[in-house]
């Protein structure tokens, strides 16, 4: 710990927790939120990706998608942000949403260095061009960035293969599916909540 410069939210199920977005996209849909989520469950289990839910519930996808309001981030997310930024490392937001995420984190009281969305950025995880901006924006070397999420998919591993070191957070439906996978164990940390990642920024005082 003591070579990280930064460390580096993912947004959704990191920081915002889904759970209302996920339940009124089902009503939208005309499904109950238990049929959604165990269909979600089930691609997440066998690697599909998750925007195979509408072929399989037989609906069309939905033009617009939920966005997260202030109520919907983690209770323990404004912690944790706040123990990285009393350590003195940089603080970086960035994850797969719409560019309205940006104005919702920080009316939410998330202060950040950056805060950035795929929709800004033009590019979305796993790709590597995502990665590679964020090291730019973050301007400290890969090596010294801590990128924190719930998927090895689309946080743990293409974040790693940047040379980032990692913090598998095991909650949401990928997080706990994720966790079930050896590829786990190529995080650098597992923890089952940020307050544990708090607890550990501020024992080392990095």
């Amino acid at each position: 710990m003591s070579r990280i410069q930064c460390v580096a939210f993912d947004i959704g199920e990191t920081l915002v927790d889904e759970t209302r977005m996920w339940s009124e996209l089902a009503q939208r849909l005309g499904v109950t939120p238990l049929t959604l989520g165990g269909v979600l469950g089930a691609l997440i289990a066998t690697g599909r990706d998750h925007h195979d839910l509408w072929d399989v519930l037989g609906v069309n996808r939905p033009a617009l998608g939920v966005d997260p309001n202030q109520g919907d981030l983690y209770p323990d997310a404004l912690e944790c942000v706040a123990a990285v930024r009393r350590v003195g490392l940089i603080v970086g937001i960035a994850g797969n949403q719409p560019e309205s995420i940006e104005e919702m984190l920080a009316a939410a009281g998330l202060e950040a260095d950056f805060v950035a969305s795929s929709a800004a950025w033009g590019v979305s995880k796993p790709d590597p061009a995502f990665f590679a901006r964020l090291v730019a924006e973050a301007d400290v070397p890969a090596e010294t960035i801590l990128y924190v999420g719930d998927r090895l998919d689309n946080d743990v591993l293409p974040a790693r293969a940047a040379g980032m070191r990692t913090v598998f957070v095991r909650r949401g439906p990928w997080g706990h599916i994720h966790a079930l996978k050896d590829e786990a164990a190529l995080a650098d940390m597992r923890v089952d909540s940020l307050r544990e990642l708090a607890a550990l920024l501020s024992a080392e005082g990095v």
